[in-house]
């Protein structure tokens, strides 16, 4: 049997509107210990503001987190899975894009996100995948060492 996104997802995903501030959303990060979030408009997601969003287009670039708001900060468009979706098709996806966090969506509304970090904690097996992942092809540096720290 083999493991789906659903079967790992977190299930309770914070989200926060894109009008509001890179200051609010970090708020909401450090509120909840949470990395991202998800930015939505009138109750759809449009993208995901991450630790690494805010540190690259918000401090490194010195602008006011007070006036600058999430839709100029996320990153967008979202790239999304689906609870049914294989796991180990998740995984390659996130490598391909580049990218430590999949929106699990079903017909279009969010229901859950997964992580690289969950996937990796989570399964044994999964670590194989990743194993053979980053050996065929070069780790992304995002990733690198989320894969360097469960990969032995």
């Amino acid at each position: 049997m083999s493991l789906k996104v659903e079967d790992v997802m977190v299930k309770e995903v914070i989200t926060i509107d894109e009008n509001t501030t890179v200051k609010e959303a970090a708020e909401v990060m450090n509120k909840f210990e949470i990395g991202c979030l998800i930015a939505v408009r009138r109750g759809k997601a449009m993208g995901i503001v991450t630790e690494r969003d805010l540190l690259k287009r918000v401090v490194a670039e010195a602008k006011d987190a007070r006036k600058i708001k999430v839709k100029d900060a996320m990153s967008s468009p979202l790239v999304v899975v689906e609870p049914n979706m294989e796991l180990e098709e998740a995984v390659k996806l996130m490598f391909q894009m580049k990218i430590k966090k999949l929106p699990v969506v079903e017909e279009k509304r969010l229901v859950g996100l997964v992580s690289l970090t969950d996937i990796a904690r989570f399964q044994p097996q999964m670590i194989k995948i990743l194993k053979q992942l980053s050996l065929k092809k070069l780790t992304p540096k995002s990733m690198k060492k989320v894969v360097d720290y469960y990969v032995v």
